[in-house]
């Protein structure tokens, strides 16, 4: 009855000229689309954002698409993701901008075992004597990694649930795989304002162009990998949501906004978002390749 009455409300109403709201389904996203929002253009790729503070002791040190982080500590400095070996001297003079000094790089992180995250980390060992450390999953992809021939350094082979600690943090290297076999999700706790926030970069979860789900000789079990990803990112609930692009929490739209009111990078609803939005590419994907012969 009550089912009823509602068709017959809405009848009423539209027959009166107003508009009955329909519930639209959630835009899904083509993994075109979603890598060029990542990954952007070469320019993209080459040129500095203002290097900035995102929450306490962590900085933003990457270019226009490809995200890096410095976390300093009275110990010395973590980077995360060193670029490209060419985007080396522009992370180099973002850190050096905000007044920090880059012989002071004590450990080296990254994302996963792509060159736009993790190539330059022979060059920043190089310069800085930096520890470089690596997901196990990703030292075999990382190893074939030789920009100028430079044998890709790899001083400690993490796992899943490892620390890393320097100076007062602790980061939490975190197995996210399906992008590559051992992608990284880093979490830890960033103090400012005399609260403790709970930082999460996401090291990707995206499906690129191409990517094959459905018998992929190399990495035979990718399903099963993305979905356990899925699973560990949708348990975690951070308050700075950050990820290997910036184009992932909305670095732009938020670095605008500071200054201005609350902090924009405390975004825990923009997580969840982006959570489904790169879920539903691989859901898409995954179905329509799962159709083909």
């Amino acid at each position: 009855m009550r089912a009823v009455k509602l068709a017959l409300l809405a009848a009423a109403l539209s027959g009166a000229g107003f508009a009955v709201p329909v519930a639209q389904a959630p835009r899904v996203w083509t993994p075109d689309e979603l890598f060029r929002r990542n990954v952007g253009t070469r320019e993209d790729q080459d040129t500095a954002f203002p290097p900035h503070k995102i929450i306490g002791n962590l900085y933003y040190v990457g270019t226009r698409s490809l995200g890096s982080f410095l976390i300093t500590t009275p110990q010395g400095h973590i980077l995360i993701n060193s670029d490209y070996e060419r985007n080396v001297p522009t992370v180099r003079a973002s850190i050096e901008q905000l007044g920090f000094k880059y012989a002071d790089l004590k450990i080296v992180l990254g994302s996963h075992a792509h060159a736009d995250h993790m190539e330059g980390d022979a060059l920043v060992k190089q310069l800085t004597g930096a520890t470089v450390m690596a997901m196990a999953e990703d030292v075999p992809a990382l190893e074939k990694m030789m920009p100028g021939g430079k044998p890709h350094p790899i001083d400690k082979v993490l796992h899943d649930g490892d620390e890393v600690k320097l100076g007062g943090m602790t980061l939490l290297a975190r197995l996210t795989p399906g992008h590559t076999r051992g992608c990284t999700t880093w979490t830890f706790k960033v103090p400012d304002g005399g609260k403790s926030h709970d930082v999460l970069i996401i090291g990707s979860v995206g499906v690129n162009p191409g990517m094959k789900l459905v018998d992929n000789p190399d990495a035979p079990k990718i399903v099963e990998e993305f979905n356990r990803s899925f699973v560990t990112l949708r348990s975690l609930h951070p308050d700075v949501p950050l990820g290997s692009h910036p184009g992932m929490y909305g670095m732009a739209e938020k670095y605008a906004k500071l200054g201005k009111g609350p902090n924009p990078y405390i975004d825990p609803a923009g997580y969840k978002a982006e959570l489904d939005i790169v879920e539903g590419v691989f859901r898409s994907q995954l179905a329509q390749q799962q159709k083909q012969p």
